[in-house]
């Protein structure tokens, strides 16, 4: 996903290894969105106004607009800094939602004009006996341990291809290292949301040049494909950034059983793939130097699709006509991807992608993620 660079710490959504979990969904979708029981955040250029700096814990809402002129995030943190959730790139005059099950404890919301820096900060108290039980519905509990144990599955997979990868450029061999770049990547971006909840290992690992902060060195994937496609270079230098990445992703496996995972942030977690998809995948950004794109967005969607598939039993009994649109957008979207998959296994690289067929990408997705957006809703336990 993104190599969206955190300031101090943690991660993307839901998936929080925190005390608390919260889980994001389209405003327009959350039955409490708009209400008087929602937590109103108006996000400014200048400003994050709070309607309630104290609220109980439980099933809550946050209701955000973006009043300023620049893009915006926002963000709920935890102690030291960890990302207990985070709604990005609300658009200037647009609104989100995010529908959360909070614990008691002190946190603080963030508003993040531009999306850069720490943000501007509101703390709150969420009181009472520290949250919401878990899920009564066994099917929700099996697809929560499932998702897990796929997670876990990813992470033990993706050492091996990283390792290959990492031989490669030890090896000199710069065509090889190419060759087995994209697939060192598959299984972080299938569980990217997941990935992105530990520490400081999303921004050591999956960073873009273009997004290193003030102090921090550029490390992980995307340094390496400069390198190698840019600079066509193996040397030392790209051998310790190797065996680093390695390390790191090493450190990303073993805490894969510490994530707080929720069935609410799996089908939050899914949308946020989607829309990593609209944001990084569809305008070329990810992977600018070797142009691999489309393989990081079939990664993207699979694993979108295989939290959609464990959710599912419950979801199409809710809402049985979310499921069925789910069910069509999927296979579509999958059908698309295929016609640019090579016999070898690899895809179209993207700078051969047209203008027109970027369009198509770009509605299918769009027409994915607007019901992907309310699966969370069709799984809350009330």
């Amino acid at each position: 996903m993104s190599a969206r660079r955190r300031s101090t710490a943690a991660t993307l959504l839901t998936l929080a290894v925190a005390t608390a979990t919260l889980a994001g969904c389209s405003s327009k979708t959350d039955d409490k969105a708009g209400s008087s029981d929602a937590v109103k955040v108006n996000a400014s250029d200048t400003a994050c106004e709070v309607s309630k700096t104290t609220f109980p814990a439980g099933h809550v809402v946050l209701d955000i607009s973006n009043k300023g002129s620049k893009t915006t995030e926002v963000y709920v943190y935890g102690d030291g800094d960890k990302i207990i959730t985070e709604r990005e790139n609300i658009g200037p005059g647009t609104k989100a939602s995010i529908n959360a099950e909070i614990k008691a404890g002190s946190y603080e919301i963030a508003c993040k004009p531009g999306m850069v820096g720490d943000g501007i900060r509101q703390k709150i108290t969420v009181s009472g006996d520290g949250g919401s039980a878990k899920p009564t519905d066994p099917r929700l509990t099996a697809a929560v341990d499932a998702y897990r144990t796929y997670a876990q599955e990813q992470a033990d997979a993706t050492i091996p291809a990283v390792e290959a990868f990492v031989a490669a450029i030890k090896a000199d061999d710069l065509e090889k290292a190419k060759s087995l770049y994209a697939a060192s990547r598959t299984g972080w971006e299938r569980t990217e949301p997941v990935a992105e909840s530990f520490g400081d290992v999303d921004p050591k690992t999956d960073t873009r040049e273009d997004k290193v902060e003030a102090g921090q060195q550029w490390t992980g994937w995307h340094k390496l494909e400069k390198s190698l496609w840019v600079d066509a270079k193996t040397g030392d230098d790209e051998k310790k950034l190797a065996d680093q990445l390695v390390n790191d992703l090493k450190d990303w496996q073993k805490k894969i059983p510490q994530a707080e995972i929720t069935a609410t942030s799996m089908a939050n977690g899914a949308k946020e793939l989607l829309d990593e998809v609209a944001t990084n995948k569809i305008t070329g950004e990810e992977e600018r130097y070797s142009h691999t794109d489309l393989a990081d967005f079939q990664a993207n969607v699979d694993g979108a699709q295989k939290a959609y598939e464990l959710l599912k039993p419950v979801a199409s009994e809710k809402d049985p006509e979310l499921a069925k649109t789910l069910d069509s957008e999927f296979a579509a979207i999958n059908a698309l991807l295929a016609k640019y998959k090579q016999a070898d296994g690899t895809f179209t690289s993207y700078d051969k992608i047209t203008e027109a067929e970027r369009k198509t990408f770009s509605d299918a997705v769009n027409s994915l993620g607007e019901p992907l957006s309310k699966l969370a809703a069709a799984v809350v336990v009330k």
